[in-house]
C-alpha cells in the first residue's frame, strides 16, 4: 500500500512539473518585430514608449487602467491634450506617472525606467518613442529585468491593430478582453473591405490626403505607404500620391494638385482647443475629445483658406473633408476607414453607419464617454 502510495505521489509530482513547464512555454510571445519573447510571470510595472496607447490599455484593463502604469513619455498630453484630458479627469492618478522622456526615442530616460522597478515596457515598431531600430536601448533594458514588446498601429495598421491588441491581451493577461475587440474590429473592417472588393479600381476616386493641415507654411505633407496611406486603399479610394512620393510619407507639389486635381481632398485634425488665441482664429483644423460640428467645420473651412490651397479644386468645391489625425496610432482606425468609406462611396455605403459604430466602441471599450467628433465634411450633402 505505502508503495502504492509512493507511486502515485510521484506520478502528480511529474504531473505538476509538466505542467509547470507548459505553463512557463505558454509565457513565451512573439511579438510585431518577430522576436520570441520570455514573459514575466506576473505583470505588474509598464513602462509606455508612446503614451497614446492609453486607450488601446483601457480596452483591456478598463477601470483598472493606471494601476499598472510605471512610467510614459508624456506624447499623448502634448499631440492630443483634448484626449488626454479626458483620460486625467477619469483617472487623476495619470497625472503622477512619471514622465520618462519627451516625445521622441532620444529623449527617452534608461536611468528613470530602471529606476521605477518596471517589469515590462511596451514599444512601437516605429513612432515618436524608442522603436525596433534602438537595438542599443532595448538591450539594456532586457539585461537590466525589463522585458520588450513591440506592437504596431502605424507601420500596417489595418492587419497589426489585431494582432497588437492579442499580443498585449497575452501579455497582459487580458486574452478574452482582447479576443472580444478583435472580433469587433474583424467585423466592423469587413463592413467596408468585403464591399469595396466588388467596386471596379477604375471607379475608385482619386484623393489626396493633406497630413498635418497647418503644421507647415510648405504644402503639402501627405502619407502613402504607412500610417493612413493604407485607410484609403482600404475605403476604396486612389492615393494622388502613391507613386510620386515614395516611402511613408513626403511631400507632394501643390502646383500639381492644382494643374491634377484629385476627385476629394482630406485633411488630417491636429487641432485642439490647447492650440487655440480665441474661439474663432483656428491655426488647424479641429477634431477630437470636446470639439463640436459647427467648430470643426469653421476651423476646415479656415485652415484650407490659405493661398494657393483655397485653389485646390475639390477644396474650392466643397469635396473637402477633415478626420482626426491620431487615427492612425489607435485601434479606433477600423472606423476611420468606415467614415472615408461612407464619403467616397455614398450608394454602396448608404447603409453603414461610422457614428453608431464610434458609439459602440466608446460604449464597450472604453472606461470614458464619447465626447466629441473625429471627422467633418465642408459641406454636407444635402448642403
Amino acid at each position: 500500500m505505502m508503495l502504492r502510495i509512493r507511486c502515485i505521489a510521484a506520478l502528480v509530482g511529474g504531473l505538476f512539473c509538466l505542467w509547470a513547464d507548459l505553463s512557463l512555454a505558454a509565457r513565451t510571445v512573439t511579438d510585431l518585430a518577430g522576436r520570441s519573447v520570455e514573459l514575466p510571470s506576473e505583470v505588474n510595472r509598464i513602462v509606455l514608449g508612446e503614451s497614446r496607447y492609453i486607450p488601446a490599455l483601457a480596452i483591456l484593463d478598463g477601470d483598472a487602467l493606471p494601476d499598472r502604469l510605471a512610467g510614459m513619455l508624456p506624447d499623448f498630453e502634448m499631440t492630443d491634450p483634448g484626449g488626454y484630458a479626458q483620460y486625467l479627469k477619469a483617472f487623476p492618478a495619470l497625472a503622477d506617472v512619471p514622465r520618462v522622456g519627451h516625445t521622441s526615442a532620444d529623449s527617452f530616460s534608461l536611468e528613470s525606467v530602471l529606476g521605477l522597478g518596471a517589469d515590462l515596457a511596451i514599444f512601437s515598431l516605429e513612432g515618436h518613442g524608442p522603436g525596433a531600430r534602438n537595438k542599443m536601448l532595448i538591450d539594456q533594458l532586457q539585461r537590466a529585468g525589463v522585458v520588450v514588446v513591440f506592437i504596431d498601429f502605424r507601420q500596417n495598421p489595418l492587419v497589426n491593430t489585431p494582432k497588437s491588441m492579442a499580443l498585449l491581451g497575452e501579455v497582459l493577461g487580458r486574452q478574452e478582453e482582447a479576443q472580444t475587440f478583435n472580433r469587433f474590429y474583424q467585423r466592423e473592417l469587413a463592413k467596408v473591405t468585403d464591399v469595396v472588393a466588388q467596386i471596379p479600381e477604375t471607379d475608385w476616386p482619386r484623393v489626396f490626403l493633406h497630413s498635418r493641415l497647418g503644421l507647415h507654411d510648405s504644402c503639402c505633407e501627405t502619407m502613402v505607404e504607412g500610417m493612413m496611406g493604407h485607410f484609403l486603399k482600404a475605403a476604396g479610394a486612389r492615393n494622388v500620391a502613391e507613386g510620386k512620393v515614395p516611402g511613408v510619407s513626403g511631400v507632394l507639389n501643390l502646383e500639381y494638385l492644382i494643374s491634377n486635381p484629385p476627385d476629394y481632398y482630406v485633411a488630417t485634425a491636429i487641432g485642439s482647443r490647447k492650440y487655440t488665441t480665441s474661439e474663432s482664429d483656428y491655426s488647424y483644423v479641429m477634431l477630437g475629445a470636446g470639439i463640436d460640428t459647427a467648430t470643426a467645420r469653421a476651423s476646415l473651412a479656415q485652415a484650407t483658406d490659405r493661398p494657393g490651397l483655397r485653389a485646390v479644386e475639390p477644396i474650392r468645391e466643397g469635396r473637402a473633408m477633415a478626420i482626426w489625425h491620431h487615427f492612425y496610432n489607435t485601434p479606433m482606425n477600423v472606423i476611420a476607414v468606415q467614415a472615408l468609406a461612407r464619403w467616397f462611396h455614398p450608394e454602396a455605403f448608404s447603409e453603414l453607419d461610422p457614428e453608431a459604430t464610434l458609439a459602440e466602441f466608446y460604449q464597450r471599450f472604453q472606461p470614458i464617454e464619447l465626447d466629441g467628433i473625429y471627422w467633418v465634411r465642408a459641406r454636407e450633402p444635402a448642403e
